[in-house]
């Protein structure tokens, strides 16, 4: 009996100690999965390439040119087929005095007409119409090309310019830190009668100035934020991959100017040449006039016959020197405005993409020498006014002027390769690249 009433208690300690285990291990469990799954959220640090993608996925103007595509080869159809015809009904000769006045039976001359005109454009000048509706089509994918590779460069760009803001953030804020040990250093010595209040006042000082270029370089961090959102969207507090070779280019010195000729901006200028020597050659074509036909069935009286009247219309071109000359001569004038304008634009090209060349060439040799020679001396400068300071043979201040010294040189070297990349992004993206080409379909016809 004794026995039947302890062994519940038993069993429900047994069950109470059997949760107890179990229950951790299924926190455990939900925990593990929760940062597992977190870790598959967070997202991967952001690539200039696939800044660029996202860049050209984002751009609304891309969408706005494939529209005005499709509208010119639309255009291109309608302007190959004939002109509507002309449905024309009247009345001839209805009488107006008279005992017949008002009535469609009485005179014999009365008739209700119903007929068709039709203009019979010529098939060369709608060939051309057509021509070029498609050639304005081709301009406008050239213009795509540019819009490709502005968005790239600029994306680049902005890309950069986060890149190396961030850089320069990490450098001062490595040195605020050696600033506040310094301060706690001098402050140190000063209790123990080694250092004066002077160095305490000069450490702080230091910290101040640090703490100052800190916050206007997470100024520009927040500007550099703000540019690549407006390329790719919010970026938020994304993280940056390692930044890609800068290193070469995509142009080749030697045959830049064969190079340039295929430039995407010239390419635009070559096809508003082709569009207007199509004009000139329809403004020519537009010396021979169309004619129109007219076909009407003429109803008259019961007591008389019904009549059906064909006719031809043919434009007379009375003053064609002061007409379609002049306007042959102006569309030709147009047509050498044109090559002219693609001439001198290809030269001012080709003038300053060679001075950019010259000029990243001139900011990596200058950049190598901050890394071989300027930093290198910076550092060992700090170095040995630490050493000298240890030892009592320099003051704090020659310590603070030496790492003044190393930040000034190491952001010098920054702000450096931020110009040097910016020039490699200029001249890196002057044509859209292959795989950005690809994604977007410009590859291929898009006819």
């Amino acid at each position: 009996m004794l026995s039947l009433m302890v062994s519940p208690p038993i069993a429900r300690s047994r069950g109470r100690n059997a949760v107890v285990h179990i229950f951790p291990k299924i926190i455990l469990s939900v925990l593990i999965g929760s940062l597992a799954a977190n870790a598959y959220a967070v997202e991967a640090p952001l690539t200039m390439a696939e800044a660029q993608r996202r860049a050209v996925e984002h751009s609304r103007r891309l969408i706005a040119q494939d529209f005005s595509i499709a509208s010119a080869r639309d255009m291109a159809v309608a302007a190959n087929q004939l002109p509507d015809p002309v449905l024309k009904v009247g009345i001839d000769n209805l009488p107006v005095t008279g005992r017949d006045r008002g009535s469609l039976n009485s005179d014999f001359m009365t008739m209700r007409r119903v007929g068709v005109m039709q203009e019979m454009t010529r098939s060369d000048k709608r060939q051309l119409r057509a021509e070029r509706f498609e050639l304005e089509a081709q301009k406008t994918i050239a213009e795509k090309c540019v819009t490709i590779s502005a968005i790239e460069r600029d994306t680049a760009l902005a890309w950069l310019d986060r890149y190396y803001a961030d850089a320069m953030a990490a450098v001062v804020a490595e040195q605020g830190e050696q600033a506040r040990l310094e301060i706690q250093s001098a402050e140190g010595a000063y209790r123990a009668g080694r250092g004066s209040q002077a160095d305490v006042f000069s450490a702080r000082s230091a910290l101040a100035t640090f703490d100052d270029r800190a916050s206007e370089l997470q100024r520009r961090v927040r500007n550099a934020n703000t540019m690549l959102t407006r390329w790719i969207g919010p970026v938020g507090n994304l993280s940056l991959a390692a930044k890609p070779a800068t290193d070469i280019i995509r142009l080749d010195p030697a045959t830049l100017d064969s190079q340039l000729g295929h430039h995407p901006q010239i390419a635009v200028l070559t096809k508003q040449v082709e569009v207007a020597e199509t004009e000139a050659e329809l403004a020519k074509a537009n010396e021979k006039a169309d004619w129109s036909v007219d076909l009407a069935f003429q109803q008259r009286g019961a007591a008389y016959s019904n009549m059906v009247s064909i006719g031809v219309s043919i434009p007379l071109q009375w003053d064609r020197k002061n007409r379609q000359d002049r306007e042959l001569s102006s569309k030709l004038a147009l047509v050498e405005q044109a090559r002219d304008e693609r001439e001198e634009t290809l030269r001012a090209h080709i003038a300053e993409t060679r001075s950019m060349i010259d000029e990243w060439q001139n900011d990596r040799e200058r950049y190598g020498r901050y890394e071989r020679e300027l930093i290198p001396l910076a550092n060992q400068r700090t170095g040995a006014a630490i050493t000298a300071y240890r030892g009592g043979k320099a003051s704090l201040v020659d310590v603070l002027a030496a790492r003044r010294n190393d930040i000034d040189v190491r952001l010098q070297a920054l702000q450096l390769a931020t110009d040097t990349d910016r020039l490699w992004a200029q001249l890196n993206f002057l044509f859209p690249t292959d795989d950005v080409m690809a994604h977007t379909g410009m590859g291929k016809d898009t006819k």
